[in-house]
């Protein structure tokens, strides 16, 4: 074996022992292979997409760059590995400048092995040769990337540097049209992250055993978690109570909602179709302009148009009187049948103006949903019994989930310090407003 042939065997047989089979995939035929370079990102960095609307957002993790090599004969007492570099989110240009950079480190190296010393350079100093520091910022052109950084135009300078006049061949820019860039860059943080939270130990809260990140379900909004174990039966029983919009955080105060694919993940078929109709149901019931097929055999829903009192069932083709739910009788109907239904009709809208007075006197609508809330005793910060939204009695504000009662600490609110306001002093102001009410009419 000659010392070209020794150099590159051990050379590929440290990197097998370095990299797993994710990150080095070697071609037993000949002397080639890829290495996937996934770069550690400084904290808080932040990912700006530019096109036809700006998206910001925190990011942990980035495509790895594809470093694809192939080892020619006379590697490395002459010439270079022969290589291509690729990447999701950097440019031609960017991409560019990278592997006149690995020219000049073998430059530096010839007669030596340098695929370490690549490897070193792409995962450890890539970002701060392309200046990139704690912002990433991809304009996209025609679903192509074309990505600037930070504070100025750094890669540029780097071009001019290293006198680049056009794009290198060996720098490929992989872009796939069926899906944007932010929509790829996302789905990878997202996946790396649920892989570095499985192979890591947890202890649950609820029963307090202790086991792999795999066998825990974490909420997305609020980012806490219990073991699956748990959340199955807690999943289990809100359904079979018929509670789908309690499917929320176990943790006190918190109400981050499980997703209908985390449900699914847990429960069996059965459940899973109950959680379903129950929550397509709840939604419904929040929409002023659906009602229900009154066939007991159907009860689907049904949208009505406005200004209009005929439903037409999609399911089974009943043709209904949204009034009094039976058969559409349009504008002809019997002088006997016509004027029980006009007092049928007085009568309700007589109920429904005294219901509203009512509830204009005793209740506030919640700022989420609209729902009546009646208020007795207790704090200001309310919890809206259809929506589970918080929110503040006083001035009707949206609270935040993870500190209700800041709303009531902030100095500039109206409602500083009144969280717990009196049932006799909030009587007073309602007794105050009225007064004046009075006095404004005169």
């Amino acid at each position: 074996m000659s010392a070209n042939q020794e150099a590159q065997s051990d050379e590929l047989l440290a990197l097998a022992s370095v990299y797993d089979e994710e990150e080095f995939c070697r071609t037993e035929s000949r002397q080639k292979g890829k290495i996937h370079l996934c770069l550690e990102l400084p904290p808080n960095f932040r990912l700006l997409v530019k096109g036809q609307a700006c998206v910001e957002c925190g990011i942990s993790f980035l495509p790895p760059l594809v470093l694809s090599f192939e080892l020619p004969t006379d590697y490395p007492s002459t010439s270079p590995p022969v290589f291509t570099l690729s990447s999701k989110w950097l440019s031609r240009i960017q991409i560019t400048t990278l592997c006149k950079r690995l020219d000049e480190l073998w430059e530096k190296n010839r007669g030596n092995v340098v695929l370490f010393t690549w490897i070193q350079f792409l995962k450890e100093e890539t970002l701060e040769f392309l200046n990139i520091q704690s912002l990433l910022e991809i304009q996209t052109i025609d679903g192509q990337p074309q990505c600037e950084s930070g504070q100025n135009q750094a890669v540029d300078t780097a071009i001019e540097k290293s006198k680049v006049q056009a794009f290198d061949q060996r720098a490929v820019q992989e872009v796939y049209h069926h899906t944007d860039i932010l929509t790829q860059l996302l789905d990878f943080n997202e996946a790396q992250k649920q892989k570095n939270f499985d192979g890591k130990i947890f202890c649950c809260g609820i029963c307090f055993s202790e086991n792999l990140g795999s066998n825990f379900l974490s909420f997305k909004e609020c980012q806490h978690f219990y073991c699956k174990a748990c959340m199955k039966e807690y999943f289990q029983i809100q359904i079979r109570d018929g509670k789908v919009q309690c499917l929320t955080c176990p943790e006190p105060e918190c109400m981050s909602m499980a997703t209908p694919a985390q449900v699914k993940l847990l429960v069996d078929h059965d459940e899973f179709a109950r959680y379903d109709r129950l929550l397509l149901q709840w939604s419904l019931n929040l929409m002023a302009d659906v009602v229900y097929c009154p066939r007991m055999s159907c009860c689907m829903a049904v949208m009505i148009e406005p200004d209009t009192t005929m439903g037409i069932c999609p399911s089974c083709q009943f043709v209904f009187c949204t009034l009094c739910k039976r058969t559409y009788h349009g504008l002809s109907l019997l002088q006997q049948e016509k004027e029980l239904l006009e007092k049928q009709l007085i009568q309700r809208e007589t109920d429904e103006d005294l219901s509203k007075d009512w509830l204009k006197e005793n209740s506030k609508p919640c700022p989420s949903c609209g729902a009546n809330i009646q208020k007795e005793l207790g704090c200001n910060k309310m919890t809206c019994s259809s929506c589970q939204q918080y929110f503040c009695w006083i001035c009707l504000a949206v609270l935040k989930r993870n500190d209700t009662y800041s709303h009531f600490r902030d100095s500039n609110c109206p409602c500083y310090d009144h969280a717990f306001t009196t049932h006799q002093l909030q009587l007073e102001r309602r007794e105050s407003h009225r007064s004046n009410q009075v006095v404004g009419d005169y």
